[in-house]
């Protein structure tokens, strides 16, 4: 006879399995609803999206990507003077910035800026009924409402991506020149020399898989949201959660995947 404390892990188990799988489903219901409702995409509703998702988040992004890029210098310093690798500075921290911690922190702030705001906005319009308003009148939600905000994140990740990079990297030197006096040109020589295309291409490619991520997960949650005020709160806390979980399972596949195929 099974103990209640094995009974009731099992049970866990059980609902956990279930929600795993219902949250599944619900991915792939929006991204199949998304791609349907990508031949109506409303015009308006995706200027909104690039100027909210894109235009807005460039301080944030920036001040990010400054911080970013003189942590990684002043974090490779210490290693740089211990093994006398001055020289390969440029290369070790542009590849850090490019391959990791570029697209890793510019998708967890866009998770919790971008993606809290999107599951909020559709979970307001769910529980108000605008939602099932729109159906009762013959539109497509997901071509008014959620494709826009699908393609205009995807859209504003991968201009994000490419400009904090940049700024990452100009600020990697400036640190590099401030903290170990090493020459901007020798910072940038080992930059070009070591690293090649297919470096920029993983990192590009991981935050566009990221913004793919959070668009679909907050629009999964925001449209689930059952209830009252408070069902809007949980979407968006939830949307941060699943979403930076997304990001960093991601993160670990595309590693995997794409250090083999683009080496």
């Amino acid at each position: 006879m099974a103990s209640p404390v094995s009974t009731a892990a099992l049970a866990w188990l059980g609902r956990s399995a279930m929600r795993a799988v219902g949250g599944v489903g619900a991915l792939a219901l929006v991204a199949g609803r998304t791609a349907w409702g990508l031949r109506r995409l409303e015009r308006r509703e995706l200027a909104r999206g690039l100027v909210q998702f894109g235009y807005e988040s460039l301080p944030l992004a920036t001040a990010t990507a400054a911080l970013a890029g003189v942590i990684v210098v002043v974090q490779a310093v210490l290693y740089i003077q211990r093994f006398g690798a001055r020289a390969f500075l440029g290369w070790a921290a542009g590849y850090g910035v490019l391959w990791e911690f570029g697209p890793l922190l510019l998708g967890l702030i866009m998770s919790a800026r971008i993606g809290a705001r999107n599951a909020a906005e559709l979970a307001t319009l769910k529980v108000g009924g605008q939602i099932e308003g729109l159906r009762g009148i013959g539109l497509d939600p997901f071509a008014l409402l959620v494709a826009p905000r699908v393609v205009a994140m995807e859209v504003s990740m991968l201009a994000l991506s490419t400009f904090t990079f940049l700024v990452a990297i100009l600020c990697e030197a400036v640190a590099a020149k401030l903290t170990l006096d090493l020459p901007v040109r020798v910072f940038f020589g080992t930059f070009a020399d070591l690293l090649s295309p297919s470096d920029i291409l993983g990192g590009v490619l991981k935050t566009g898989a990221f913004g793919l991520a959070i668009s679909l997960v907050s629009t999964a949650v925001g449209l689930r949201a059952k209830g009252g005020a408070r069902a809007v709160g949980e979407a968006a806390a939830s949307a941060v959660v699943l979403g930076c979980a997304a990001i960093f399972l991601l993160d670990f596949l595309l590693t995997t995947v794409l250090s083999r195929w683009l080496s």
